[in-house]
């Protein structure tokens, strides 16, 4: 993500605040770790949803199984509702699925974790570094897989970022999806510019779909590359932006604050991505008191 999102904040402005409103979105929180449902500052902001990213081909690897499985005991024990959202395999990245390895990898999901309820097909399609950015109607067609197998669950139809190709790559996957209901935005690149939700590619988006949007993937950036230096003050002001955005429209139902844990390179140049709300060992960081600050203000944003 680093890359495209770099050039994307680089060669883009914004201004503005975000339109108040009284209808709060639920808020939850993004997080690969099954250690986030243990820490207790985490806990103290009592959100009801969140959500992991696995890859696609996650169950043919021991420890990528383990891993889920931890992570979704953890959240089964906390009482927070999973969200699973498949990626790209770690081991072959530009490998493209075939819609019948997407369903067996999907079917093996559901027989092991039956009380899923909330499912991604695919974690932002339109990015770079994903098999489906020149393949929206492939990755259509697994949203359409998704809907057979998983028949009583909310699938997030298309979950994109706010870049250039945004738009077009909507229209193409709409396409060949059937009649979805939910759409999925990362809107970084609104929040790291404090923009207006009026002026927003938010906005765009929300304007081009029918039905539900979800903010599945938004937050206040600490460091990015060479683009963004080491900064939580800043990370905390993204923070507060993404929830202005997300007021912005009711249609906007749900926002996952990513991530939890940061990463640990204070003295590190360049920066690894990092847009934790705690540091790497925990600890709560500007953005996290932003967001219990807001949560107390807008106590419907822990509803499911």
């Amino acid at each position: 993500m680093i890359g495209a999102l770099a050039a994307i904040v680089l060669a883009t402005a914004g201004c503005g605040g975000a339109t108040a409103a009284s209808y709060s979105p639920t808020v939850g929180i993004g997080d690969n770790s099954h250690n986030l449902f243990q820490n207790a500052d985490y806990a103290a902001l009592k959100t009801k949803i969140a959500r992991k990213i696995i890859p696609y081909d996650f169950y043919h690897h021991a420890v990528e199984r383990d891993a889920l499985r931890a992570w979704m005991n953890n959240a089964k024990a906390a009482g927070v509702e999973p969200n699973i959202a498949f990626n790209h395999s770690d081991r072959y990245p530009t490998k493209l699925p075939s819609v019948s390895n997407f369903r067996a990898s999907l079917r093996y999901l559901r027989k092991n974790y039956p009380e899923l309820r909330v499912f991604t097909p695919w974690n932002e399609a339109n990015h770079r570094s994903q098999p489906t950015k020149n393949y929206p109607k492939r990755a259509a067609q697994y949203y359409n897989a998704a809907r057979r197998i998983c028949t009583n669950c909310k699938i997030v139809a298309a979950d994109v970022l706010d870049q250039d190709n945004m738009l077009p790559w909507i229209t193409e996957f709409r396409k060949t999806a059937y009649k979805p209901k939910i759409w999925g935005l990362h809107s970084y690149v609104d929040a790291q510019r404090n923009r207006s939700y009026r002026n927003s590619n938010t906005k765009r988006f929300v304007a081009a779909v029918p039905g539900e949007v979800w903010l599945t993937e938004v937050g206040g950036i600490v460091a990015l590359g060479n683009v963004y230096s080491y900064s939580e003050r800043r990370a905390a002001q993204g923070v507060r932006a993404t929830l202005k955005l997300a007021l912005g429209d009711r249609r906007i139902k749900r926002v996952y604050l990513y991530s939890w844990f940061g990463t640990n390179q204070r003295h590190r140049k360049p920066y690894l991505w990092d847009s934790g709300l705690a540091s790497w060992d925990g600890k709560p960081r500007p953005a996290y008191f932003a967001l219990r600050g807001w949560l107390k203000s807008h106590p419907n944003a822990l509803k499911k």
